[in-house]
This record gives C-alpha cells, structure tokens and sequence, in this order.
C-alpha cells in the first residue's frame, strides 16, 4: 500500500468512525451538502452545486446575516442553523413582497415510556429556545413538524398515545399564540386533534395561528398512509376540510401535510386556490422515502409556481412494546430513523440545503413572493393546462364502468400464420 492509499485508507476509517458516534449522519456529516462541501474543491463544490439546488433568478442563493442573538440561541441549545434569500426579478409595477420564513425540525425530548404530561411538556421546553431564535430573527411565518406535540407513535396500532390529542384550541394552540402574539408571527400547529364536536372524532390537523395570535383555521390530513408501519388510519380519518388557503398578514399559505405529498393532484388543488407558499410537515424514515424527498416537493414548486417549505422531524423514537408491519419483517421497536434534512424550494427550480440528519433545527429563509407570478408568466402552466380534459377522464373515472382509454394495435394478439 503505498502513501496515497494510506491516507485514503485512514480517511475512510475517519469517516465511519464518525459515522458510527452521530446516528443519522452521512460518513459523519450532517447533511450530503456538508459533505459535499468539505470533500469537494470550491470549484468543484460551486458547479455540483449549481445542479443539485439550481440557482436563484440566474445566480446561487445568498446567505442571510442573523442577529447574534439567534446564533446565541443555536449554539446554547445545539440546534441547526440556516439562512438563505430566494430574490425575484425587479418589476415595474409592484414592489418586492419579501416574507422571512422558518421551519423547525426536532427529536422528541423524553422517552417514549415517560408520563405522557411529562413528554409534551419537555417538547415544549425544547422547542422555547429554537422559537425565540426565529422570533429574535423577525421570522414572519413559522411552520412545525407533523405532530410536533407527541412522538409519531403511531406506528403501534396501540389507542394509549390517543390521549395526546387536543381541541384546536387546546395547551399546544395556547402554547403556540402566546409566541405569535410575542413575534407578530403566523405559527403552523400541526398536531393530533380531537374534535369534541363531532363524537371525538381524531383527526391529523394543521392550525394557523394568525400574528395576532388568534386561530385563523385549520386543515386535516387529506391522505392517509397504508404502507409498512405506517398504520396511520388506525388513528384518524382523511380529512374534511379540502385543500384552504389561508390569507395572512404576510401572504397566502397552505399546508400538504406529511402523505399528501406523493400525490399531485393534492399539491395542484393548493396551487389552483391561490397559494403562495405551501408547507410539508412531515415524519418520514430514511429507508421507506428518502430518496423521493428531495424530489417531489420541489417538483411541485415548480408544477405550480408556488413555494414549498419542507419539514421532517429527526432522531428514532423507540416505543416500550415491539410491533410488526404486516411485511414479513421482524417485530420491531421504532420507525427507523427520521432523517431531517427540512429544505425551501422555490418556483423557478432552486432550493436551499437541508438541515442536519440528525440534529434539531431551524431553517429560515427570505422569499420574494412576486417570484410566483414571475415564474406563472415565463411558462404558463395555468394556460396551458388542459383542465377540461382532466375533469372529463376524472368525472368518467369515478363511474363504476369506467374503460380506460387503451388503443391497442390490432396485430398484437394476431396468431402469425
């Protein structure tokens, strides 16, 4: 072995040294674009850049400069910290609408066999500093991750962790309009709700919490997930509530929680309502999705000419009873790993890194609204969309005798001679 496979040889060894000491990490770093970006020469690092998270109106995204008082906060607590600007181009006839945005991913804070009251309250504990971070950074519109409130335990099929849901103004709605209030912020509350009005009905909800602190509305999960240990519809219904846009001091939002994600027609219906930005709080695991998250909620950005803030909590929650996921697998005690890696996307195809795989964080960054209608403009996808022709084969569809258009080619089942 010579020197140069030495030192490579002694790299790698660092590296899965590393590896094995952060669960969740990737050979150590917390994110492929800090791997990348230790790993690769500026040069280098700038061009794969450049195809990984495209560029912003021509050019790459620029770093925000935050108040020392929110990177105190980071570095006290432990939690990621970022900030990117998406700009758009200068118009004529209407002023930049910049709107300062967050998101918050976060491990639960206690074991999943603590009283319940204790759980929730330290989650709550935990997620003070990483709010009064935004708060300090004059972040506008702040979204949580899907639950935030609980651990995802619903992976168990067991009714117990029903007990952790609320009435929309329930403790986590107070707990949340005391800091909309504080921080003239829009706060995004997704979380397990009971709704006492309808037979306790549970149902997986997001509440918008106006900067005033009052409750603007809320939207419930529309779709539901049926796949490995995602029992989800053991606990909750598809939601009701369509696909609202809500109407803030700081523009138009709408929230595609979690599941809702594959599925386009879902992100469409937010678009053709008007929204401006879309959130995605989610709890999702590395090996059933990862390779679709830096995908599809991009892609939608781009589809519908809106941007998109992507959450997923971090960390493994180990629950006190194994269970199985119906797919041969072993009995297991956890989902697996919640990968992080929360990120912006925006419509003319760009985005901002992720967050850290592993550790907590807030993700902030500056949009200019008027990109939408730029970007609406450059390709037309609401003219040129075919919508009748959508709603004739979606109205035949949903017939009982519905024949798919098939045109077969009449010497496919010919016998030769």
């Amino acid at each position: 072995m010579d020197k140069n496979e030495e030192e490579i040889a002694a790299q790698n060894g660092n590296l899965e040294e590393s590896s094995s000491t952060k669960d969740g990490s990737i050979c150590g770093y917390e994110s492929l674009h800090h791997l990348l970006s230790v790993n690769l020469k500026p040069h280098l690092y700038k061009e794969v850049s450049r195809l990984l998270i495209g560029l912003n109106c021509g050019k790459p995204l620029e770093l925000i400069a935050l108040p020392e008082a929110a990177k105190a906060l980071s570095s006290k607590h432990d939690f990621d910290l970022q900030a990117f600007s998406f700009d758009a181009d200068k118009e004529l006839l209407r002023e930049p609408q910049v709107v300062r945005v967050g998101l918050i991913q976060n491990s639960v804070a206690l074991p999943t066999t603590a009283p319940l009251l204790d759980q929730k309250n330290a989650i709550f504990q935990k997620l003070k500093p990483i709010i009064d971070s935004a708060g300090a950074s004059g972040v506008n519109i702040l979204c949580l991750q899907e639950a935030w409130m609980m651990p995802f335990a619903f992976c168990t099929r067991e009714k117990r962790w029903c007990e952790f849901a609320e009435p929309v103004d329930g403790e986590s709605t107070r707990f949340l309009q005391e800091y909309a209030r504080k921080y003239n912020m829009v706060i995004i509350s997704p979380i397990l709700e009971r709704d006492v009005n309808h037979g306790e009905t549970l149902w997986n909800t997001a509440i918008i919490i106006g900067n005033h602190g009052n409750i603007i509305g809320k939207h419930r999960k529309n779709h539901i997930p049926r796949v490995g240990d995602f029992n989800e519809s053991t606990y909750y219904m598809e939601g009701n509530t369509g696909h609202p846009v809500f109407e803030t001091a700081y523009g138009k939002i709408a929230v595609n929680i979690c599941y809702g994600r594959h599925h386009p027609m879902n992100w469409l219906a937010f678009g053709l309502n008007g929204a401006e930005i879309v959130f995605n709080p989610s709890a999702t695991v590395g090996e059933l999705s990862e390779p679709m998250w830096p995908i599809e909620a991009r892609n939608a950005a781009i589809a519908n000419s809106y941007f998109v803030g992507s959450i997923n909590r971090v960390g493994t929650e180990t629950f006190p009873n194994p269970f199985t996921s119906g797919d041969g697998k072993p009995q297991h005690a956890d989902f697996g790993h919640f990968y992080g890696s929360s990120h912006f996307s925006a419509p003319d195809a760009s985005c901002t890194p992720s967050l850290s795989r592993y550790k907590d964080g807030l993700l902030i960054s500056d949009m200019d609204l008027n990109l939408c209608r730029q970007l609406k403009d450059k390709w037309g996808f609401r003219m040129t969309a075919r919508y009748e022709l959508y709603a004739d084969l979606l109205a035949r569809y949903l017939k009982p005798d519905f024949e798919p258009q098939v045109i077969s080619d009449p010497l496919l089942h010919k016998k030769s001679l």
